[in-house]
């Protein structure tokens, strides 16, 4: 898979980077201390120094980046791996390492940034992205649903991804909606069904001998 997609591979490395470039650049007008965290009022409530906000966390994401696609790439059913779902594991953190430092220098130079509509509405976005792709995956060992009954059948696998893509672009839908009305503790309920509900129709169907 790194052969195959090494240029993809170096560009989206260095698409994790760029925020410390433009960390660089702004250097003498970002705060000693930049924000880190946001409450659910979209105060900021917690802090971290400026040069681990602008080298420390790219890397910190390039890491994780390499982590995941190495554990991909040794998976022994890599082979099932389609291409539209390895992009989509290759770009989702450089666009947040992108996104998430853009909102955290605005901040911090005292722009109003209301994290606490654009959080939601990021996270649903990536849940309906992810609910598109989840049927689109094969039964293999680093991607989807990877419990006893889905990989020890091919047709659970199937079923149960297809059931939880609907489900999961459902919830994305809901916990965009929350960034512009309110009910942010929604999206913990959200996490809860996402999780419990393929988990359960995945035994069920093992129960029925699926």
């Amino acid at each position: 898979m790194i052969r195959k997609h090494w240029k993809m591979l170096a560009l989206t490395s260095v698409i994790i980077l760029l925020p410390a470039l433009a960390g660089v650049i702004l250097w003498n007008r970002l705060p000693d201390r930049m924000p880190t965290h946001w409450n659910v009022s979209g105060e900021i409530d917690s802090w971290i120094s400026k040069p681990f906000a602008v080298f420390g966390l790219p890397l910190i994401l390039l890491a994780a980046q390499w982590l995941c696609l190495l554990g991909t790439a040794t998976d022994p059913k890599k082979e099932n791996h389609s291409d539209k779902v390895l992009q989509l594991v290759i770009w989702i953190i450089p666009v947040l390492s992108v996104v998430l430092h853009v909102l955290t220098y605005a901040a911090a130079l005292g722009h109003g940034v209301r994290m606490e509509m654009i959080m939601p509405v990021l996270v649903g976005l990536i849940l309906v992205i992810m609910g598109n792709y989840l049927p689109k995956c094969k039964q293999n060992y680093t991607i989807g649903i990877k419990i006893p009954w889905t990989l020890n059948s091919e047709e659970n696998w199937n079923r149960t991804h297809r059931m939880a893509g609907r489900l999961w672009v459902a919830c994305g839908l809901v916990c965009m909606l929350t960034g512009f009305f309110g009910g942010f503790w929604i999206f913990f309920g959200l996490v809860l069904v996402m999780v419990l509900v393929p988990f359960l129709y995945s035994w069920l169907l093992f129960r029925k001998g699926v």
